[in-house]
């Protein structure tokens, strides 16, 4: 065996299911070696499967709503003695319901903690590494509902605009060091997503929604293009990124809430 050739390490978190399993496997499939984090058992069978591509791949369970459950992944991410080449920070949750008076506090702030704080943990602990070594790529799975107020899920949109203003906020600070930053802006997808979020009961529930294979590919190519971002899903998730842009804030949050509203499923 050629013990000279060492094949660059991609990090993806939420890696268990959903985007997350996609996007490691699409690391897999161009040759990178992988640490894959999840807070679930589920994490373990992901990282075999991923293994049998022929690549080695880590996997951490960790709790990353939790301070120390980032730096657990982060110690793994430094023993592995090499560098890092891309970081898919893609762990994320939504929670349901009238924020007033039908969601808990405790689901909130867990999804603050995880969608928002742990995303901001990690990039600060991989990103001057990268800086100081001229090169990476860093991924944040953020969403359409990013582009529009989310009545019902208004944590869970807020989040995900954080994060697409935060990507393309670091984005611009690291323009001239040749590291990449891109946001990642799925619609509706095929995932555990809205049973996790007691989202069962919606319109959008009920859509038909994309494959999240085919969302993963999307942004590990615009990943490895250094696109600023991508809106990935169908023709009709770009169509609608488009033509909300220039409309109110009042009419996008009225469009979110008829598609997101509990029990809005029920009628369609």
């Amino acid at each position: 065996m050629n013990t000279s050739t060492v094949r660059p390490l991609a990090v993806v978190t939420g890696a268990s299911s959903g985007i997350g399993r996609e996007l490691a496997g699409q690391f897999a499939h161009h040759g990178f070696d992988l640490i894959v984090a999840a807070e679930d058992q589920g994490i373990h069978d992901a990282a075999r499967e991923l293994g049998a591509r022929g690549v080695h791949v880590t996997p951490v369970q960790t709790d990353l709503t939790d301070y120390d459950g980032v730096e657990k992944l982060v110690q793994e991410v430094r023993a592995a003695g090499q560098p890092v080449d891309a970081v898919a920070v893609n762990a994320g949750v939504g929670v349901s319901g009238d924020f007033a008076r039908g969601t808990a506090l405790r689901d909130e702030l867990n999804l603050i903690a995880l969608n928002v704080m742990s995303s901001v943990h990690l990039a600060k602990r991989v990103l001057p590494d990268m800086v100081a070594r001229g090169s990476g790529r860093l991924l944040f799975t953020s969403s359409i509902a990013a582009t529009a107020p989310g009545p019902y899920e208004a944590t869970y949109a807020a989040s995900k605009a954080f994060l697409y203003s935060f990507s393309e906020a670091i984005r611009h600070e690291l323009r001239d060091t040749g590291v990449t930053v891109t946001a990642l802006l799925p619609g509706p997808t095929e995932t555990e997503f809205f049973e996790r979020a007691g989202m069962q009961d919606t319109k959008v529930a009920s859509m038909d929604k994309n494959d999240p294979a085919d969302v993963a590919r999307q942004g590990f190519e615009a990943l490895m293009a250094g696109e600023d971002h991508v809106v990935a899903g169908s023709l009709r998730d770009k169509v609608q990124a488009t033509a909300t842009k220039p409309m109110p804030e009042t009419v996008k949050a009225k469009m979110h809430g008829a598609m997101a509203e509990p029990e809005s499923g029920a009628s369609s």
